[in-house]
C-alpha cells in the first residue's frame, strides 16, 4: 500500500513538470488528485482540457488493457508527455464478466449512466447470484517506457440504486465489507478502497521505488 504520510513529499521531474491523466472526466481527475494528495508524492496532475485536445479517443478494444495502452498511446504520440491512462470495467459474474469493457456504454453509445444502470439492474432482476468487481487498469507512459498497473475491487450488486455522491454504477455497486453503495460513502471512504484507488497506489509506489 501507499503511504499516507502527507509530509515529506517526493517530487519527480516530469516532462512539462506535468502528468497527464488522459481523461476528459472531472470526477474521474478530482478523484485522482484527491488520492495523490493523500500520498507522499508530489505531482501535479492535470487532464486532456489542459493540452486543448477537446475530441474522443477510440475505445474499440476487447480488453481495459488494450484500451488503456491505447489511449497512453495516442496521446504520447500526438503530445510527448509523460502521461497515463485508464480503462475501468464493472464485471458481473452471473452475467459471464458483463458489462466489463463495454460499461461505460453498456445501454448506448450515449454513455448515459442512468441508462446503463437501468439496463444492468433489469438483466440481474430475480438473479440471486449478484457478485461483481470493479477493475481499472492503468497505462503509464514515462520517460518512453510503459508500465502496467491493476486495481480491483470485491463487491455486489444492489437491487436499486443508493445515494448521491460517485459517478457511473457507483450507486448501485457495494464493496466488500461495506454496508452501503460507494454512492452513498463520503469522498476519502470511497477513495480508500475503490479500483482506482488500488491501481494508482500501484503506480505511486512504483514511481517512488524508482525515484529513491
Amino acid at each position: 500500500m501507499g503511504s499516507q504520510n502527507p509530509h515529506n513529499k517526493m517530487t519527480i521531474q516530469l516532462k512539462n513538470d506535468r502528468l497527464i491523466f488522459v481523461t476528459q472526466n472531472r470526477h474521474k481527475l478530482m478523484e485522482a488528485k484527491q488520492i495523490f494528495a493523500a500520498n507522499r508524492l508530489s505531482i501535479p496532475l492535470a487532464g486532456l482540457d489542459s493540452l486543448g485536445f477537446s475530441g474522443d479517443i477510440p475505445e474499440v478494444h476487447d480488453t481495459l488493457e488494450e484500451n488503456a495502452i491505447a489511449k497512453s498511446n495516442f496521446v504520447y504520440r500526438k503530445y510527448g508527455c509523460d502521461c497515463f491512462a485508464d480503462d475501468t470495467g464493472l464485471e458481473v459474474h452471473a452475467l459471464d464478466g458483463r458489462p466489463g469493457v463495454y460499461s461505460a456504454r453498456y445501454a448506448g453509445a450515449e454513455g448515459i449512466a442512468a441508462d446503463n444502470i437501468a439496463k444492468l439492474l433489469n438483466e440481474l432482476h430475480g438473479v440471486v447470484d449478484r457478485t461483481a468487481q470493479f477493475r481499472t487498469v492503468i497505462s503509464l507512459i514515462l520517460n518512453k517506457k510503459e508500465y502496467l498497473f491493476e486495481g480491483v475491487v470485491y463487491g455486489e450488486i444492489l437491487t436499486h440504486p443508493i445515494g448521491e455522491m460517485g459517478f457511473g454504477y457507483d450507486p448501485v455497486f457495494k464493496p466488500a465489507g461495506h454496508h452501503t453503495s460507494f454512492s452513498a460513502m463520503d469522498v476519502a471512504t470511497k477513495n480508500s478502497i475503490s479500483h482506482r484507488y488500488h491501481a494508482l497506489i500501484k503506480m505511486i509506489d512504483f514511481l517512488l521505488a524508482i525515484h529513491k
